[in-house]
């Protein structure tokens, strides 16, 4: 699932973490906008942010070949 942390710039420990099925990320012009299925979602602006990080892990994909054979 995806997930975005948000660190502001002041440090006051008040960093944002977002989690959705369907969120994307937009940078406009001066802004960070969080999409969901139904739309914007969450928004903030640029000077308020240290850094945006994808947090999320990795969907590892399911093992579709057997495993090899000792002999």
């Amino acid at each position: 699932m995806p997930a975005y942390l948000i660190v502001h710039a002041e440090r006051r420990g008040e960093d944002t973490l977002l989690e959705d099925e369907h969120l994307t990320l937009e940078l406009a012009t001066g802004w960070a906008i969080f999409h969901d299925e139904d739309g914007a979602c969450y928004a903030v602006p640029r000077e308020q942010i240290r850094s945006i990080m994808r947090v999320d892990e990795e969907e590892t994909p399911a093992q579709t070949e057997p495993a090899p054979q000792k002999e």
